[in-house]
């Protein structure tokens, strides 16, 4: 089966947050799980859903294991993690990171990605 009817026929939401295809194909991960739906992840991955990015999957996945910073999105491609990412972030996201290759500095998710100032 080619990657493209894979992706045709996937489902929109997996309990596992890095499925196996992730590595082949750049994926946006929004979770789904309990404190991330109560701060409106659902609407952020509908937001994603309908901008649909050229040539990357956009998926609901289950827990990310960021709880408390929800809604979290990590972008497979270059492993990116965002954090409380609203609908009207998402444009944002789309053309500064997936398009431009420079991820959104104020998004990202400060536990994953450090930051030192000197």
């Amino acid at each position: 089966m080619r990657n493209e009817d894979a992706m045709a026929i996937a489902p929109t939401m997996t309990d596992s947050p890095t499925p196996s295809r992730s590595q082949d194909i750049p994926c946006i991960y929004v979770c789904q799980h309990r404190s991330c739906e109560l701060r409106g992840s659902p609407k952020t991955l509908e937001a994603f859903q309908a901008a649909k990015p050229k040539g990357v999957v956009v998926q609901g996945c289950g827990c990310l294991g960021q709880c408390s910073s929800g809604p979290s999105v990590r972008v497979t491609q270059d492993d990116t993690w965002y954090w409380q990412v609203q609908p009207e972030d998402v444009p944002r996201i789309i053309e500064q990171h997936l398009k431009q290759g420079e991820p959104v500095q104020e998004k990202l998710n400060t536990r994953v990605h450090l930051q030192f100032y000197f």
